[in-house]
């Protein structure tokens, strides 16, 4: 059974730094594309992040580009976003998934960024 569990969230002012984690099982980790989605109130998921098994080589969508970093250590099948110069656009419920839709994607972490 897939697992997702994100954590990590919480509430930053413009500028500031979190970092999430998303602990996984119940599927070959290490062989997986993972990805970093995110839905702000009112609004669609957003594809924030993907990164590669085989090579670790990251993508990121525009608005965070520059901001984000996305690694991963698939000893422990764990995921993280760390998130720099946050800004309040970046409030959101950010998600882990196995698709870059989010149609897998575990319960997730809300990050507030406001002054």
């Amino acid at each position: 059974q897939v697992q997702l569990v994100e954590s990590g969230g919480g509430s930053v002012q413009p500028g500031g730094s979190l970092k999430l984690s998303c602990a996984t099982s119940g599927f070959a980790f290490s062989f997986s594309e993972m990805y970093w989605v995110r839905q702000a109130p009112g609004k669609a998921l957003e594809w924030v992040s993907t990164i590669y098994h085989n090579t670790n080589a990251a993508y990121y969508a525009n608005p965070v580009k520059g901001r984000f970093t996305t690694t991963r250590h698939d000893p422990t099948g764990t995921l993280y976003l760390q998130m720099d110069r946050l800004k309040p656009e970046d409030t959101a419920l950010y998600y882990c998934a196995l698709d870059p839709k989010g149609n897998i994607r575990g319960q997730g972490t809300q990050v507030t960024v406001s002054s």
